[in-house]
């Protein structure tokens, strides 16, 4: 009996950390102002309260008081049918001004209906609404309820929304909301269309939400949407719904680490689709099309949302995603994109170029790709409208500027503007007089590769062909003709290849000289595009060192996007671990392989002017060389460091499930830190030659950190080490080990070790291993590593500079490593250093 009260309670326990640990990581608005407008009375919508009138008086500043109210049966019995009872009419200017204590994204929430006047004639409204630099509606006019959504980025420390009437008109507002959203929502990630290139500066556009659509299934009300979002279905947008059929598995779905959150979208609309009507026809050859109305004149975000609720295995399946005419998504495969796990939220963002038509069609449709069967889905899509060059989104000329000045100042307005121009004329002439003469010195005096487009050009050497001009930034690094790259792949046979990741395959080559080289194809096909494709350039042409894969050249010829990399013949640490059947790898031999990795890391976060943050860390992004020299690779989602006087760096989240920082996933902000959690990852994945993510295990085995940890903090780790190292590892080694293990995966980052904590700790762990202290065999380890630092900062002072006037960390750790350790851990190894 009292087991059965205990294993309740317990039960009780678990759940209610359930519900805080899962309400934590909802977004909580820093932001919100609810106005039921033209009411004296409180309304309640779900949960939410909209403000009376006269409570939020404070807000407004108005010449009118002018209030209306209708107990019309026209108004359509919605979930939010008290906020269309009432109204405010302005037959003047008039403003709402919100304080904002957190700047970023904000949603405004216009709701206007013209059912609810008495003594004014709807017909006869006619304004503008805006913002400071942004006019979000112009001479709107509307017959029928409406629900306007805006999506503003806030530079200020307030908001002020304008509502201007026309000339013999009139402006009215049902109700208004002004709430904080994430700025991870939208970020720069999104893919052009037409040309097919990265759009820039998404995140400081001010959008309006035309469609939000749930494929498949009901409409999603805001009180179900953790954004308070509103989706409608899509049936009355399908051109022929004969052609497609729709599916729901609403409880199967699920969000990935560093992926998409139900910020994205909600399990409702990831969980149902509407996907081609194929069953039972292997020879079915069309499209699913839906067609949305829109504005001309104006560039649009589109956003699909996918999950495979559809399917009953994870068989490969490939399909064709349209935007208009263009084939943005071409043989789009879910299955490798969430590594074999079916029900997988994912969601793909894509730019407009100008829409000249009235309508905007997207379509699914099967690939050819791989004699897959023909099927095809779609769960959700939005679409945003996006401001024009003035930053309107009414199509006006001109918006109305922050200052807010009278027509008496317009004199001084002009003459401040022709100077403040001269000014900034004078200013950017200095600023690239002066880049100009910076960028002079530093190619003449350092080596540093400038990638991609670049004017200077010279005539390749014999190290790839004889006489082909190419562009280089220096003499260094340069660019790979195709041709060249053919001929050391064997024009990419496939049995060449050594490797397939999320950039594409990776081919084994040898150039004329000899030289070994791994080629890195980009695929069309991938995700990872240009972005990643520059990334990786620009970070390994800045740096040189031992623990890092040499970035050798690259192609950029015919579209392609090709990496060419040092050969590294031992492959990736995951494949000595397991699943490869390899030999095993020795405990000291594995050691190495993690100091030296650290050494790599270690140099990322500061052998810079600002940090390099990985953000990809894991045991397949660690290469070996034929020494078994471990050195990191794959650069194409790092990210500079924050600044001096910054914590951290807002970004979205990107990394590998299984290795990501739970608290960058959270709180949307990396550090190096972020990179250490990684790295104690692969620590324990090296202690135990197991995958990080094994589904196939039972529960509570299912994620290796988890498990490692529970059996770290029972002091059981030994139980659960790789077998081959059984009897192998000394206790002081193993224990060493697990805690800078179990450090590196504190909740948070500021109870992490930095990098060079976790390499000093490793070497410790390597002297326990090859040495035994005959004396004070319990002394606390930490402390003997302080007294060691002086020791390692005289070797700093020896630290070589290049030209450019940078210290050459690779110098450091070079030197470092060429010194015996048995110098610096000499008082361990010999009693009488004690």
């Amino acid at each position: 009996m009292i087991e059965t009260c205990v294993f309740k309670l317990l039960i009780w326990v678990f759940c209610v950390f359930l519900y805080f640990a899962c309400f934590s990581c909802q977004f909580v608005p820093a932001d919100k102002y609810y106005i039921n407008c033209g009411s004296n009375e409180n309304v309640t919508i779900g949960s939410q309260v909209y403000l009376a009138d006269n409570l939020a008086s404070k807000y407004l500043s108005s010449p009118d008081n002018i209030l209306e109210a209708t107990t019309s049966n026209s108004i359509p019995q919605t979930d939010e049918f008290g906020l269309y009872k009432n109204a405010r009419i302005f037959t003047k200017s008039s403003k709402y001004t919100f304080k904002i204590s957190q700047k970023g994204r904000v949603w405004i929430r216009l709701y206007l209906s013209p059912f609810v006047f008495n003594t004014y004639n709807p017909s006869s409204a006619k304004f503008l609404v805006s913002i400071p630099n942004h006019v979000l509606l112009n001479d709107f006019k509307s017959d029928s309820v409406a629900k306007r959504e805006f999506l503003v980025n806030i530079t200020s420390d307030s908001l002020v929304i304008t509502l201007s009437p026309s000339e013999n008109s009139f402006a009215f507002l049902n109700a208004l909301e002004v709430v904080s959203a994430p700025d991870f929502l939208i970020t720069d990630d999104a893919q052009g269309v037409s040309p097919a290139v990265k759009f820039e500066g998404l995140p400081t556009q001010a959008l309006q939400t035309i469609r939000r659509v749930n494929m498949g299934g009901p409409t999603v009300t805001a009180k179900n949407d953790t954004l308070g979002r509103t989706w409608e279905p899509d049936t009355k947008y399908l051109l022929d719904s004969n052609l497609a059929r729709n599916v729901s598995k609403i409880n199967s779905v699920r969000y990935p680490s560093g992926g998409a959150t139900a910020e994205f979208a909600p399990k409702t609309v990831y969980g149902t689709a509407t996907k081609m009507r194929s069953e039972d026809d292997p020879g079915s050859n069309f499209n699913v099309t839906w067609d949305f109305p829109v504005d001309q004149g104006f560039r649009y975000f589109v956003r699909f949302h996918f999950c495979d609720v559809a399917s009953n295995s994870t068989n490969d399946l490939y399909f064709n995603v349209y935007l208009g005419p263009s084939n943005v998504l071409p043989d789009f495969d879910l299955t490798t994109i969430n590594q074999n796990f079916l029900a997988t939220a994912v969601y793909r963002d894509f730019v407009t170029s100008t829409i000249s038509s009235s309508n905007l069609r997207v379509s699914i449709g099967p690939s050819s790709f791989g004699n897959s069967y023909p099927d095809a889905i779609l769960n959700g899509l939005e679409i945003m409208k996006i401001n024009n060059s003035v930053g309107s989104l009414g199509g006006v000329d001109t918006v109305p500027s922050s200052s807010g000045s009278g027509s008496k100042s317009n004199v001084g307005v002009i003459v401040g503007v022709i100077a403040g121009i001269a000014i900034v004329l004078f200013i950017v002439g200095l600023f690239f007089y002066i880049r100009r003469k910076r960028r002079l010195e530093r190619l003449h005096h350092s080596k540093t590769w400038v990638p991609l487009s670049v004017n200077a050009s010279y005539t390749m050497g014999s190290k790839f062909s004889n006489g082909t001009t190419t562009s280089a930034g220096s003499d260094f690094g340069y660019r790979c003709p195709f041709v060249a790259v053919q001929e050391a792949t064997n024009n990419f046979d496939e049995s060449w290849v050594i490797g397939i990741g999320g950039f594409g395959k990776v081919y084994k080559g040898e150039f004329s000289d000899g030289t070994k080289v791994a080629v890195k194809r980009g695929n069309p096909r991938s995700q990872q595009g240009l972005a990643e494709f520059r990334t990786e350039i620009e970070m390994l042409s800045q740096f040189r060192h031992r623990h890092l894969v040499s970035l050798i050249g690259y192609c950029d010829e015919k579209s392609e996007m090709i990496l060419i990399y040092e050969y590294m013949e031992n492959g990736t640490l995951k494949s000595h671990l397991y699943g490869s059947g390899l030999p095993s790898l020795g405990w000291k031999e594995r050691l190495e392989i993690c100091i030296g990795s650290a050494r790599g890391l270690h140099y990322l976060h500061t052998g810079y002017a600002k940090a390099v943050i990985h953000r990809d860390v894991k045991s397949a992004n660690i290469l070996l060389d034929e020494t078994f020299l471990a050195k990191v690779a794959d650069f194409g989602l790092s990210k500079t460091g924050p600044e001096l006087d910054q914590t951290h760096v807002s970004t979205a989240v990107k990394g590998s499930f299984g290795y990501l920082d739970p608290e960058y996933f959270r709180r949307q902000q990396l550090t190096e830190k972020s990179d250490v959690y990684s790295f104690g990852v692969v620590l324990f994945e090296v202690l135990c030659a197991r995958p990080v993510i094994d589904p196939s295990l039972p529960r509570e085995m299912v994620n290796l950190a988890e498990w490692a940890m529970k059996w770290q903090k029972r002091g059981q780790l030994d139980q659960i080490i790789d077998p081959n190292l059984a009897g192998k590892i000394k206790p002081d080694s193993l224990r060493k080990f697990a805690e800078t293990a179990e450090k590196c995966l504190a909740d948070f980052g500021v109870d992490r070790p930095s990098m060079g904590d976790v390499l000093w700790n490793l070497e410790y762990a390597l002297q326990l291993q090859e040495a035994v202290l005959h004396n004070d065999p319990e002394e606390n380890s930490t402390n003997i590593i302080r007294e060691l630092s002086p020791q390692l900062n005289n070797f700093n002072n020896d630290d070589s500079t290049t030209s450019a006037g940078q210290h050459d960390m690779s110098v450091v750790d070079d030197d470092l490593s060429g010194v015996s350790m048995s110098r610096v851990f000499s008082q361990l190894v010999k009693s009488e250093g004690r």
